[in-house]
Order: structure tokens, then sequence, then C-alpha cells
């Protein structure tokens, strides 16, 4: 008979025996295990706060909130607020919200400068979104490029500039004037142009440009004025006009100053049927404040008008009007604030940091597709490839369109009809001309009939 181990009885040795002893092993571990976890969790919190920046990203937006200005550059904060807004709800950038800091041009060159100033050295921005006019945008210059900063400037201007520390994403005059001078003359039949403007930098260079195009065309330039920027005073201005008889009027008047011209003309009987006027400086949102049946059936000249029938557009005026009111209404600079955000965000990311100097050259190459179209950065120039249109201004503010590039056009910021020299030496002129300054301070109203 087959005898039995009696080592195969010990219960020692049974499996079920050995569960309690290296159950007990195991659990042993457990503090270790999970002191080990916490502390490598701390750990690696405390590496992610040393090596990974969390703190908001300061941004400045630097327009006119009082004075002249204020009724066109009040809503481009507006559009830079719902872009920031935006961009925070998704996410932030590279894992950080934005903050912005406002901050009042007041319509005035100088305080420009002063602001720009505060808000690179004291407030530290990563970025300066900023300026309306022309003026203001001279004197800011300086102080970007003294710090290395960066500008971005988003508005249709005169060209004759080119700085490695602003990127312009307004129109270039190849991008809003020559084409619009181009149209009245063929669609118009206008070989009889008279020239106004409000009495600063960027019209005077306008109409330069305007007046090498017509000399071009063989058409005349028979009359050319300058109201004193931010006058209401526009009553000589408007009989030299109606003396005149233009085929059409080219105004660069801006601010409240366009909007009293356009009343001064109409109440003077001036007509959009007989005597055009297109405007570089008026638009939608400065039609809200009562002008809309001045300015029926005259034209505006811009890249972006609120009526472009494209789902993006559409997107963008609901999501403006549901952030501001459905009354409000957009225009170009709104939607090129709103574009410089969008453009700069992009920039950032691409860059992976805030650093002034690595985001400008990303924003160089950067694209959008923007409620207009498809825009983006010129490399070279560092101005923003945009369509360009014509538009009627109906009674109710808003514009039918009635001429568009359909695609982008590259920008030119020195026109061909003179050498980027002469061009910079007229510029300079000016500025001589004017005391150091960008305004003509002893402005007048006085119109200088035919070309000198």
């Amino acid at each position: 008979m087959a005898t039995i181990s009696t080592a195969t009885l010990d219960s020692s040795a049974s499996p079920a025996a050995g569960r309690p002893m290296a159950l007990q092993r195991r659990r042993s571990r457990w503090p270790w295990l999970l002191g080990a976890a916490v502390l490598a969790g701390l750990g690696w919190l405390a590496l992610d706060r040393v090596l990974v920046d969390r703190r908001p990203i300061l941004v400045g937006l630097l327009h006119s909130q009082t004075g002249p200005m204020a009724i066109s550059e009040k809503s481009m904060i507006d559009a830079e607020v719902l872009a920031l807004e935006e961009i925070n709800a998704a996410g932030g950038i590279l894992g950080r919200q934005v903050r912005w800091v406002i901050a009042d041009g007041a319509s005035d060159p100088p305080t420009f400068a002063r602001q720009a100033e505060r808000l690179i050295r004291e407030d530290g921005v990563s970025v300066v979104f900023g300026c309306w006019t022309s003026a203001s945008r001279k004197s800011v210059l300086p102080i970007v490029e003294a710090a290395d900063h960066l500008l971005v400037y988003p508005m249709a201007y005169e060209g004759l500039e080119q700085s490695p520390n602003i990127v312009y994403t307004g129109a270039a005059p190849n991008q809003q004037i020559t084409p619009a001078v181009q149209w009245c003359y063929n669609t118009l039949g206008a070989r009889r142009f008279y020239l106004v403007g409000s009495d600063y930098i960027w019209p005077h260079c306008v109409n330069a440009i305007i007046s090498d195009q017509l000399a071009g065309l063989g058409a005349e330039r028979i009359g050319e004025a300058y109201i004193p920027f931010g006058s209401t005073d526009v009553e000589a201005t408007v009989r030299a006009i109606v003396a005149a008889q233009p085929d059409v009027v080219l105004s660069t008047v801006v601010g409240d100053s366009g909007l009293a011209l356009a009343r001064g003309l109409r109440a003077a009987g001036v007509r959009p049927e007989s005597t055009p006027m297109v405007t570089f400086a008026i638009a939608e949102d400065e039609l809200r404040s009562g002008a809309r049946d001045d300015f029926a059936g005259h034209y505006a000249a811009w890249n972006y008008f609120q009526s472009i029938d494209r789902p993006e557009n559409q997107a963008f005026v609901r999501a403006f009007k549901a952030r501001y009111g459905s009354d409000r209404t957009t225009s170009d600079v709104i939607a090129a604030a709103y574009a410089s955000v969008r453009l700069w965000a992009q920039a950032v990311v691409e860059a992976g940091t805030t650093d002034v100097r690595q985001v400008r050259n990303a924003l160089r190459f950067q694209s959008l597709d923007a409620p207009e179209g498809i825009i983006s950065i010129d490399s070279i120039t560092q101005h923003t490839w945009r369509p360009v249109s014509i538009g009627r201004i109906r009674p109710d503010g808003q514009v039918d369109v009635v001429w568009t590039s359909r695609t982008a056009v590259r920008p030119v910021p020195f026109p061909l009809s003179r050498s980027r020299e002469a061009w910079e030496e007229f510029v300079a002129a000016l500025h001589t001309r004017w005391g150091g300054a960008w305004i003509n301070t002893a402005g007048r109203a006085a119109a200088s009939p035919g070309v000198p």
C-alpha cells in the first residue's frame, strides 16, 4: 500500500495557506508606494511650476476713447476684446489666459506716444494693438522701435512706411485708394476730381498718390482742400466744392469732421446722383451716429463691408452683435482689429513663446480665413494681403458692394509713381513744415484749386 508523505499534508506548503503571508507583504508595501506616488506627483507639479509659465499674457489696446476720433476707434477696442475673449474661452494661448490693458490715446498723437511708452515699459505688455490715424502711428513708431517691441496697426493708411516693429493689417494705398480712383474713372466716367481731407499726414500723402494717378490717367485734379483736424467747421470747404463742380469728390476727412462734411454737402444741395463722394474714412460703424441720410447714395472704398456674403463673415457679425447688441454693426476697422488679434495669437502658438522678437518673426508667415476672405501677412513688407471692395451706401447705413477684387491683393506700401526715396522725402518735408508734428496745427480749411 502506497504511503503518503507528510510533507504533502503540511498546511504551510499549500497555496491557500501561503496567501495570508503574501497578502500581508503586499499590504505592507502600499504605504510606501502611495507615498512615492504622492512625492512623484508633487515633484512633477513643482517642476511644472518652475518650467511652465502659467501667468496671464498681457497685451495692450491703444485707441482713442475720447476726442474726435473716438467715434471711429472705440469699436476697434470692442473687436479686439471680442477676439481675446474667444481665445480665452477656447483655453487661452500656450495654456495661459490673456489679459489686456486699455489705454486712451485721446485723439492726440503725443498722448498716444506716452501711453505706448507706459504700456511697454510699465505694464510690460507683449504686444500693442493700436492707433487709427497715421499721426498717432507716426508718434508711436519711435517708441516701439526704441524698445524693439511690436505694434499691430489695424487701419488702412497711406503706405510710404515700413518698420520691422510694425505689422500693418489694414490696407496699403494699392488696396484702397488707387483701385477706387480707377473705378471712378472707368465706371463713373469721372474726369474732374476734387480732393478733400483732414489736415494731417494721411490725407496729404493720399492726395499726393491720387494726384500722380490722375496725371497718369489724363484726368484733372480741380481742387484740393484740408479741414483742420477734429474741426466741424466745413462751410468754406463746402462752398469751394460747390463752386468747382467736380465729377466726383474723394474724401479722406476723418471722424466727426467727416460726418460734418457730408452733412454740409447735403445741405448745400450736393447730391450723389450728380456729384458722388467716395469716402476712404467713414464706414458702417460711423454711420450709426445718425449720418446715414447724409451719406446715402455716396460710395466707400474698404477691404471689408458687413454685407459681404460669406459664412465666415456671417458668423463674425453674429458673434459681434451677440457680444455688444443687435443694434451694433461691423466695419472694415472692426474686422481688421479682430483679425489682428487672431493673427498674433497664431504667431504666439507657432513661436511657442510670447518673446516679442520670435512672435514678430512668426507673424510674417501667418494667414487667416477672415470675414472678408483669406488674408495673409506679406513676409517682406509686413503688410497684409487683403481683398478690395467698393460699395454704395444705403439709407439704412449698410453698403451694397458694387465692385470687388474677389481675391486678396498684394500690398505695395510705396506706389510706383515715385521712388521710395522720393516718397520718404515727401513725408519728411511735411513733418518739417509742420514743426516736427504729424498734424498741421496751423491747418487751414481754404481750398487750393488746380495742380501746383
